[in-house]
């Protein structure tokens, strides 16, 4: 018996490619659970140990010393009074262990084992598999297609490795057959897929940055850096791309002697369309570069809202827009900001009726006439803070405004604040938050004050509002706002338990 399992534990790791301790540990949990069968009424805790050099192993079973008012599990645990009869310096937690006779290996044990060892066999393997491409996750992959189904392409890695490249992860229209090579991008990889562990896909970005990286030495050189990418796979693609060294175009560099270099990037996307733009810094310019070839009149730049109003001529406005607005879809994409384009005409009409708006607030905020209002909105003036604390020399550079017209409107401003301040002060001050919601978990005072003073005084109050509700307040976001409101509803699930 020991020779064989020296023979068993050296084909099987030499077959598979896994060390022969694992198969050593899985011939031993084998061995343990044919011991097991001898006792039928019975979960008998046991253990094998072999010997790694000789191939000889011994059986040793344990009992689990637990106290005289527990109920022994039977066949695993004893209690303190069998304890005693066995050794009187055992004590309770403490384990009994006794050497017993080697188990039998007939058919049914030998086949029990044999899906043992290759249980373990198989867990071995994807764990080798799982540290092979743990820091690959991102590089490109090349694969021979085994399998085709028809939600998912099973590619052939070599070493035993298999990637998963589900059909929505294709790049559109592409049909592959057993046997074809292809490459895609490692996404993910997951442990705990019975099948194959490799994510892979074809229409992700990182797709399309890994080929330029190919492609384009400079790139690999970190000459070249590709700062941002967007796709609508199999029809059109940007990637946004810098230059390290003033020397080279980044451009140029992408494209190629005669486009050769994006051609063959294209051809590997079944003909996508792939734009070069070239990143600045400048997010007004990025944008104006990502909507090329249509040509940009003026832009509007609202950061709070992190968009922007984009003018073209009414002959720029397909273009800018592209089929189904893809251009101006994979420009926002690209660039991180939301991207509103119209006409110069709407653009105009929307400004006006904006400063329009702000005129009127101004003039009610301020008592003011519509001339000193709307000289303000044209210098830039958007709000009582803005007025009341911009620097006195500013605004004195401002066409028409002396000391005596700076002094009044700031201290309007001021005073109209001041009071604002203290209405709002009052409010929190007035507003009384029971005890519960002050006391609840993930509350403060200040917030509760808040909750309150907008009618949320109670933990009752606070779980009948929605997300949207509390969103803003006191800068809570979504996240924090879920967490309130689920924490205050905790006391209508514990009544329905």
């Amino acid at each position: 018996m020991s020779k064989e399992i020296l023979l068993v534990a050296e084909a099987v790791s030499n077959e598979k490619g896994v060390e022969q301790e694992v198969i050593f540990e899985a011939i031993e949990l084998a061995l343990a659970a044919a011991a097991k069968k001898r006792y039928d009424d019975e979960e008998p805790e046991i253990r094998v140990v072999i010997d790694r050099r000789t191939g000889e192993f011994e059986t040793y079973r344990s009992w689990l010393i637990v106290s005289n008012e527990v109920v022994p599990a039977l066949g695993s645990e004893l209690n303190m009074q069998e304890a005693a009869d066995i050794d009187t310096k055992l004590q309770e937690g403490d384990t009994h262990e006794e050497q017993v006779d080697n188990p039998g290996f007939g058919r049914i044990a030998a086949q029990a084992a044999k899906q043992i060892i290759m249980q373990k066999v198989r867990e071995a393997e994807r764990a080798k598999i799982t540290a092979a491409y743990q820091d690959r996750i991102g590089e490109l992959i090349h694969g021979t297609v085994k399998k085709v189904t028809r939600d998912n392409i099973i590619l052939d890695l070599g070493a035993n490795a298999e990637g998963l490249l589900p059909r929505d992860q294709l790049v559109a229209r592409e049909v592959f057959r057993i046997g074809d090579r292809t490459r895609a991008v490692l996404m993910e990889i997951n442990p705990e897929n019975r099948g194959p562990q490799l994510m892979l896909s074809r229409s992700s970005n990182e797709m399309l940055i890994e080929l330029f990286t190919i492609e384009v030495p400079e790139i690999g050189e970190d000459t070249i850096e590709i700062k941002a990418a967007a796709r609508d796979t199999g029809s059109r693609a940007k990637i946004a791309v810098k230059s390290n060294d003033q020397r080279i175009d980044p451009i140029g560099a992408c494209v190629g002697m005669r486009g050769a270099r994006v051609q063959a990037v294209s051809n590997e996307l079944g003909n996508e369309r792939v734009d070069i733009v070239l990143w600045d810094d400048n997010p007004a310019q990025l944008v104006i570069n990502a909507l090329a070839p249509a040509e940009v009149e003026s832009i509007i730049m609202d950061e709070e809202t992190n968009a922007m109003d984009v003018a073209v001529t009414e002959d720029q406005l397909a273009i800018a827009i592209g089929r189904g607005g893809q251009n101006v879809k994979l420009a926002s994409e690209l660039t991180g900001w939301t991207i509103n384009v119209m006409t110069e005409e709407e653009a105009g009409a929307k400004q006006e009726e904006e400063a329009g708006s702000l005129v009127e607030n101004l003039m009610k905020a301020l008592d003011l006439d519509e001339d000193v209002a709307s000289v303000l909105v044209d210098e830039g003036f958007t709000g009582l803070e803005e007025v009341a604390y911009v620097p006195r020399e500013e605004m004195l550079e401002v066409d028409g405004f002396d000391e005596e017209i700076v002094d009044e409107l700031q201290s309007r401003a001021k005073d109209i604040l001041l009071t604002q301040a203290i209405a709002s002060e009052e409010k929190l001050e007035n507003a009384k938050p029971a005890e519960d919601l002050l006391t609840m978990e993930g509350m403060d005072q200040h917030l509760a004050l808040v909750l309150a003073s907008r009618g949320i005084c109670t933990m009752e109050d606070l779980a009948e509002q929605g997300v949207d509700d509390i969103v803003g307040i006191e800068d809570i976001d979504e996240v924090k706002a879920a967490q309130l409101i689920m924490t205050a509803r905790k006391p209508w699930f514990e009544e329905t338990e």
